[in-house]
């Protein structure tokens, strides 16, 4: 059914960008609202940013505002998040989700708002 899959993680200095890419199947896509999550070594999984099923609304993280930007290709199916000027403690596992839920409250910044999860993708960051 619903599959997630996250791409794009690597090795960054500090200061850099990455661009993650999360590619969905077995969903209608523009029905889902999509989030991006990530879980540094030790810490709790914490909301980075989400975007509604059209793409009209996004919220994101105090922590990545104005530095990430969450975006998707509906006809491609692919949810995304720009990520520039990278900090270390940006370093975690990135995990993609999503959810055939609007967009509202504060429910979006937590996990259980999401019935469906990517695997993951590692983001270090170097000094």
């Amino acid at each position: 059914q619903v599959q997630l899959v996250e791409s794009g993680g690597g090795l960054v200095q500090a200061g850099g960008s990455l661009r993650l890419s999360c590619a969905a199947s077995g969903l209608t896509f523009s029905n889902y609202a999509m989030g991006w999550f990530r879980q540094p070594p030790g810490k709790e999984r914490e909301f980075v940013a989400a975007i509604s099923g059209s793409g009209g609304t996004t919220e994101y993280a105090d922590s990545v505002t104005g530095r990430f930007t969450i975006s998707r290709d509906n006809a491609k199916t692919t949810a995304y998040l720009q990520m520039n000027r990278l900090k270390l403690e940006d370093a975690a596992l990135y995990y993609c989700a999503a959810t055939p839920a609007l967009l509202r409250g504060t429910f979006f910044r937590k996990s259980n708002f999401y019935a469906n999860w990517g695997q993951g993708t590692q983001v270090t960051v170097s000094s």
